[in-house]
């Protein structure tokens, strides 16, 4: 990817570590198992100037700041919001997308492991190979479990999980 205001955004998340902050402290790395039992009472969706002054976010957070920084440089982009529902497990990931030179761009911060500006021919092959990335990095998941992917645009600020869940859902369902 070529263009410097994107690469700049780039740079600009890099000192945001993933996670979310209870009492200035991270609580995925303090205390990861009230992390895992007690996301949905703590956690709400901070708005992209908490973010930069907690620095520690989750993909819901640091994608509306990434949001935010496209719109500041006037390039327009997407936001999609991917998970799976099997039994009790609700895995889930947000991510932010744009166009640029006829091609489309997946931009990927928080998911460290694919953390890039990643290029493909048109929007449904980002879309088919980040779902297929998803899937697969979600073995605890059946293969059975159904994959839903909606694109969103900003949802309302301090919201906690289960609305934002709810708001997910009043969004664009898009079928791969």
């Amino acid at each position: 990817m070529e263009n410097p205001k994107v690469k700049k955004i780039m740079e600009q998340m890099q000192g945001i570590q993933y996670g979310f902050k209870v009492k200035g402290e991270n609580i995925i790395d303090v205390d990861p198992e009230k992390w895992d039992r007690e996301f949905n009472d703590f956690y709400y969706l901070q708005n992209p100037a908490e973010l930069q002054k907690s620095q520690c976010g989750v993909c819901w957070d640091q994608v509306e700041l990434e949001r935010q920084l496209f719109q500041e440089n006037n390039l327009a982009c997407q936001t999609y919001f991917i998970f799976m529902q099997d039994q009790d497990m609700l895995p889930s990931h947000t991510f932010l997308t744009f166009q640029a030179d006829g091609q489309s761009y997946w931009f990927e911060h928080s998911w460290q492991k694919y953390a890039g500006i990643w290029a493909y021919p048109n929007e449904e092959a980002l879309l088919r190979d980040v779902s297929q990335k998803f899937r697969l990095d979600h073995d605890e998941v059946s293969k059975d479990a159904k994959l839903y992917l909606y694109k969103y645009d900003v949802p309302p600020k301090h919201i906690t999980c289960n609305e934002f869940y709810g708001y997910i859902e009043t969004q664009e369902l898009i079928e791969i």
